[in-house]
């Protein structure tokens, strides 16, 4: 059994991580979807570049594929988020690479639509596929919930399947929360992480 591993943020789920996963679904035996978490202390991490906690998107890709995918928590970062970094020589890389796989027996490979993520999955003997990068982009979708938010009507209903419009409008307090709220991430390593878990308490 061959099992495709989808790590990303979905954040939200939008009709271009459909499109992806519906074509991973052609193609394996198993596809297991692993939105990225942020936790300090046990608690996610929150913010305007992650809105949706897991649970919410967990709850949008099972309202589109039913039990035939599998959403799994394994690619948790938890806090300081330093100590995952340099990538490679860190020991917690490591883990978090076998925190991915746990579970998964037997042939697998990992999806991305970045060539610079493919190499960092390859480095990590994660058996990558690059795909080509998707026109409609979760960072264009929540730019547009915040804006519609604020006032300002947009079309992003346009841009994510109607089980997950509805659970959006379903926490759209989440989305007002931080429709005008500061940018809290960093980019390391071409990755978006929360910045106040970042260093050491």
């Amino acid at each position: 059994m061959t099992v495709a591993i989808y790590l990303a943020h979905l954040n939200p789920v939008t009709n271009a991580h459909v499109e992806i996963i519906k074509d991973l679904k052609k193609e394996t035996d198993q596809v297991m979807v692993m939105p990225v978490v942020f936790l300090d202390d046990g608690r996610e991490i929150n913010s305007r570049s992650f809105p949706f906690n897991f649970e919410t998107r967990k709850k949008m890709l099972l309202a589109v594929f039913g039990d035939t995918v599998t959403v799994s928590s394994n690619y948790t970062f938890h806090a300081p988020f330093f100590k995952y970094f340099p990538p490679i020589l860190s020991p917690y890389s490591w883990k978090l690479r076998a925190q991915i796989l746990r579970g998964i027996e037997g042939d697998f490979f990992t999806y991305t639509g970045d060539k610079t993520e493919g190499l960092m999955l390859k480095a990590y003997r994660l058996n990558p596929r690059v795909g080509m990068r998707k026109e409609i982009s979760a960072s264009s979708v929540k730019n547009k919930l915040y804006d519609d938010a604020l006032g300002i009507q947009t079309n992003w209903r346009n841009d994510v399947p109607p089980e997950v419009t509805k659970i959006i409008e379903e926490n759209w307090d989440t989305v007002k929360k931080y429709a005008d709220a500061q940018d809290m991430t960093t980019r390391i390593a071409g990755m978006k992480f929360p910045r106040a878990a970042h260093k050491t308490r």
